[in-house]
């Protein structure tokens, strides 16, 4: 079965993510859409077997199979968990529904080891634009920011939310580059300080309920080989 017919046929959930999830899109933006996939069972029981992931069919668009998006969010991968709180959801069916209702099950006190390790990444990256070029990508700049607020919310609230709210339109001068960098340091430092206080009094259990997942993911898959 190709890539496209498994995206085609075997799709539980897809959303779109990026600036217009965020709340940040303008009439320049794209539309990224990501999804998950639930390939037969029977597929598993070849040589070849399913892909893990697909791009396509459409521009900006990527899909991962459900095990291994299971698998990215258990380990609080920041790009997945926001994937499950997008409030722009495109398509869901039964099983999608279950993933969904599992969203609180993947959340745990490893977010704030990831997400502080992929804002970190993002940070030198910045650093390294401003010393070669006198100033940083501001787009990706905006988007950090976006990140670190979204960190530290949930460290404080135990709620994931993806949305920008009122932060919308200070984001969006820090996009058009009309922020000084000093001051968009300072915030980005605040951000980070804020969200490592919010760690030690934070509601979230010390590990996501991987039994909890790993039982919908047995009984979904024994489903499907019933079919």
């Amino acid at each position: 079965m190709t890539p496209e017919a498994l995206i085609r046929d075997h799709t539980i959930y897809s959303c779109v993510m990026g600036s217009r999830a965020f709340g940040l899109a303008t009439d320049a933006s794209d539309t990224d859409r990501r999804g998950v996939f639930l390939a037969p069972t029977e597929l598993y029981w070849r040589f070849d077997k399913p892909p893990t992931h697909a791009e396509g069919p459409a521009d900006e668009q990527f899909s991962w199979e459900l095990e291994r998006f299971c698998e990215l969010a258990l380990r609080a991968n920041p790009n997945i968990l926001e994937c499950l709180h997008s409030p722009l959801v495109e398509h869901v069916d039964d099983i999608g529904r279950e993933l969904l209702a599992l969203r609180e099950a993947f959340l745990s006190r490893q977010a704030q080891d990831t997400f502080v390790r992929y804002a970190g990444g993002q940070r030198r990256k910045l650093d390294a634009d401003v010393r070669q070029h006198g100033a940083p990508r501001w787009k990706h700049a905006m988007h950090l920011l976006r990140l670190l607020a979204s960190c530290r919310d949930l460290l404080r609230t135990g709620r994931l939310v993806i949305e920008v709210g009122e932060d919308r339109e200070r984001l969006l001068a820090v996009k058009r580059g009309e922020v000084a960098w000093a001051e968009v340091e300072s915030w980005m430092n605040r951000l980070a300080e804020e969200a490592e206080r919010a760690a030690d009094s934070t509601l979230l259990p010390e590990q996501p309920d991987r039994r909890r997942v790993e039982d919908f993911l047995v009984r979904t898959r024994r489903a499907s080989a019933k079919g």
